[in-house]
């Protein structure tokens, strides 16, 4: 008997192991493979660097405080922009909007073709003084060295701008007609969330009656090898959804007094209750995403990867505890819980009338900021603690990867080097792209610069810079973009 048991056991993991290694040959090649490659057009690199370089030197800052504010380095920009772009000044009708952003548009030849619009931000955040000595190179000096540009908004984003605009100016002096017509909006306030920049501009578009038939945004980058776990290769990850946010205003109020005398649980104690509780009780985990991304470049993972990836109905707590122990990972599975801010007495030997702390959610797709504040409200489960939302934005639909933006995203980038993955994913930050939902049900997030975790580090932080090398290969992407779908569309 006990040898029949023993047999049955040997089976049973022979029958598993099958299993698990059938399903590690689930996943085909889902990668576009051209049937010929691009020659990158020819640019003068030392004058394409150079006026990314004067960009940056226009210390287009947005600050939080509304009463900062300061106007000059964004009309400076937009003469820059005028000055420096002369066919692009000629052939566009330019818009102005709330002053500051800038809408361009190209008028294209065939009317039945719907536009598209390509987006990018002029301002940049603020730097901190306590942090000035640490840079290599002042952050709006625009310095040229060492194979990169630096400064604040080298990535996020005025290359971007900059860079759309070189390729337009590019593709015009080359005599080349519009068929389809193209749209640039650059914002002057994404850093602040986009209300006078991109919102407007939306508005301005949706009372025109304007349709795309694709949006792109910043967003998406290529990793370089070794970002992308499991896969031994460059990754170019294209933003097809992105996550909403909500902050949650915790508030106890109580009569106060002397510290002498404090009641049972003091106003910042229940807080601190409320706190644990959520921090103990996360939202839970949504997988599909994940999934979205390996399925396109599963192919290319390594065996253990696609084992434990197709194998979900027994891998799957595995999985999600490896993707739960890295807090980036963490917060692409799941709608994320930070609590930002806190708020008691003013004295120490003051007990608080009012004590809030501000808890900062991020939000799956799928999920709503209503129902974000009926979770919290259920984990919390204490009368004594009011919720009060405020800037609150709602996850974006999800864009399909079928559509003809998706594909003429992924045929340039492959044609340029097909060594370069492509994969849909999930932004977890904001684009100012959350205004234009209704106006494309194609919306993409997608910056052409590669990077590794010390590259994504300087955004926002210190040192922040692009390879000179990339930021060439993004105008000659731009380039050959606006080549596909306005002069030659299919």
């Amino acid at each position: 008997m006990i040898k029949i048991i023993k047999a049955l056991v040997v089976l049973l993991i022979i029958l598993v192991v099958l299993v698990l290694t059938i399903g590690a040959n689930y996943y085909d090649d889902k990668q576009f493979h051209p049937s010929k490659t691009i020659t990158p057009v020819k640019l003068n690199e030392g004058e394409v660097i150079e006026r990314l370089a004067q960009a940056i030197r226009i210390p287009t800052v947005s600050n939080d405080d509304p009463s900062l504010f300061n106007a000059e380095p964004f009309v400076q920009f937009s003469d820059f922009l005028t000055q420096n772009f002369p066919l692009v000044t000629a052939n566009a009708q330019r818009t102005l909007i709330n002053d500051y952003s800038i809408i361009y548009k190209f008028e294209g030849t065939n009317a039945a073709l719907k536009p598209i619009l390509f987006m990018g931000h002029a301002d940049v955040v603020s730097v901190d003084d306590i942090t000035l000595d640490k840079w290599s190179y002042p952050p709006f000096s625009g310095t040229v060295a060492n194979g990169y540009i630096y400064g604040r908004g080298a990535i996020d984003d005025k290359s971007t701008v900059v860079s759309l605009m070189e390729a337009m100016e590019l593709t015009l002096s080359q005599g080349k007609q519009l068929e389809r017509t193209i749209y640039f909006a650059f914002g002057h306030d994404e850093e602040l969330g986009g209300k006078k920049g991109a919102k407007s501009i939306a508005a301005h578009f949706k009372a025109q009656g304007i349709a795309f038939e694709f949006v792109l945004d910043e967003g998406g980058v290529i990793l370089k090898k070794g970002m992308m776990p499991n896969i031994n290769d460059e990754v170019a990850i294209i933003g097809i959804a992105e996550k909403g946010f909500v902050n949650i205003r915790l508030i106890v109020e109580q009569p106060g007094g002397h510290s002498s005398t404090p009641p049972e649980n003091t106003g910042p104690g229940v807080l601190a209750q409320a706190i644990v509780k959520l921090e103990n009780s996360p939202f839970p985990t949504n997988l599909s995403f994940t999934n979205m991304t390996f399925e396109k470049i599963g192919f290319y993972a390594d065996f253990g990867a696609k084992v434990a990836m197709a194998n979900q109905w027994l891998t799957g707590p595995i999985i999600e505890k490896v993707l739960l122990g890295n807090s980036k990972t963490a917060a692409s599975i799941r709608t994320t819980t930070a609590v930002t801010m806190l708020s008691g007495s003013s004295k120490s030997n003051v007990l608080p009338t009012m004590s809030t702390a501000v808890v900062n959610f991020r939000i799956m797709p799928g999920e709503t900021f209503e129902s974000v504040k009926a979770y919290v409200e259920k984990v919390i489960d204490d009368p004594r603690v009011q919720l009060e939302v405020f800037m609150a934005n709602n996850p974006s639909a999800v864009s399909t990867t079928e559509s003809y933006g998706f594909k003429m995203l992924e045929h340039t980038l492959r044609e340029f080097d097909n060594s370069i993955l492509v994969a849909p994913y999930m932004v977890q930050g904001g684009t100012d792209s959350k205004y234009f939902y209704e106006l494309s049900d194609s919306i993409y997030r997608f910056m052409r610069v590669k990077v590794d975790h010390e590259l994504l580090s300087g955004m926002h932080g210190i040192d922040e810079r692009i390879p000179q090398a990339d930021y060439i290969n993004g105008v000659q992407f731009f380039h050959e973009l606006i080549r596909k779908v306005a002069i030659e569309p299919k």
